[in-house]
């Protein structure tokens, strides 16, 4: 059976999911092996703490450990070369990266055969890089085959096919491939919403994805029912005042600006800023998005909210120049 960490593999903008997958896809197995299985979780602890440079000493010794023991081409060398390559690439070594990752997913297509469930580990690394560098024709074979193994090994409408099919749309939208990107996240929308039902919260997620799809494409009479939808979910689900409510509530306030429908944006972005203070604290960094945009506007009300929530002198003296600059471009 396949482990929920190898399911739940492609990553969203994050490379720490990757880590997950790689330290279950093969789990030490001989006493030799130990020692590299220790090495392994700490390159994941390390990297998950931000500890980048040990990160990368460590692993440079997990694949000289995994060498030495396994020889070249055993499965465990391709997931220490890896986690290795993950360094590299968070260094811009992409080269370095490259080579790595490629020689992994050789092991694995070899010793496991170029459909086992495991190669989606290193296909999806290797497509990431690509997509990190800009390579999108040459992630998206990669991102496609990850797609085809797994729509054969759990079937065409899995659950666990959203991520990989959102890793997709992400990548046409990248490309302005409009067309493609919609209909990539209509079925992950369809596929998830069939398994968990129409309100669950992370229907909401997707909802919000389709729908900043259509915002970038000035669709905005499709993107906001999506938006509004998304914000009742979790609204539903999680309680009006949950954190998680602040980030819909901003996407709807941002829509509504690019509308000039500043009157309908400004109470939402006044209640998302409140929402995050009351559950982050006043000096919490995510405060400067509601209050970036809140700058904006040029109300009463709007001012009043900045003179409550800009508790340090840097924070206001930002947001004055942030308003500023607005008035100034408007009454050009």
């Amino acid at each position: 059976m396949l482990s929920a960490n190898v399911l739940m593999l492609f990553p969203r903008f994050a490379l720490a999911l990757i880590f997950a997958v790689l330290l279950a896809l093969c789990p030490a197995r001989a006493q030799g092996a130990d020692e590299l299985d220790t090495l392994n979780q700490e390159v994941a602890r390390l990297y998950q703490a931000g500890q980048y440079a040990d990160a990368f000493t460590i692993a440079q010794r997990g694949l000289a450990l995994a060498e030495r023991l396994n020889g070249p081409d055993h499965p465990d060398v391709a997931k220490s070369a890896t986690l290795l390559a993950v360094q590299y690439r968070m260094q811009s070594r992409y080269g370095d990266a490259e080579v790595l990752l490629k020689r992994a997913l050789a092991i694995r297509e070899k010793a496991l055969g170029p459909d086992h469930p495991d190669v989606v580990a290193s296909l999806s690394a290797l497509a990431f890089l690509f997509e990190t560098q800009g390579r999108y024709a040459d992630a998206e074979p990669h991102y496609k085959r990850s797609l085809t193994i797994w729509e054969k090994t759990l079937g065409p409408n899995h659950p666990n096919l959203v991520q990989p099919l959102e890793s997709l749309a992400r990548l046409y939208r990248m490309q302005t491939r409009n067309a493609d990107a919609e209909a990539v996240y209509k079925h992950a929308l369809a596929i998830r919403e069939k398994a968990l039902g129409p309100d669950h919260p992370d229907v909401a997620s997707l909802l919000s994805n389709l729908a900043s799809h259509y915002n970038t494409q000035d669709r905005y009479a499709d993107a906001e029912p999506l938006y509004k939808r998304s914000l009742t979910i979790l609204e539903k689900a999680l309680g009006p005042d949950h954190p998680d409510v602040a980030t819909p509530l901003n996407n709807l306030a941002l829509l509504y600006r690019s509308q000039s429908r500043f009157a309908d944006a400004e109470p939402l972005y006044v209640r998302s800023l409140a929402i995050w203070e009351k559950a982050l604290g006043p000096d919490h960094p995510n405060l400067a998005v509601s209050l970036s945009n809140l700058g904006g506007s040029t109300t009463r009300k709007a001012a009043m909210a900045m003179r409550r929530h800009c508790i340090s002198a840097r924070w206001l003296s930002g947001r004055r120049r942030s308003i500023q600059t607005t008035q100034t471009s408007r009454s050009r």
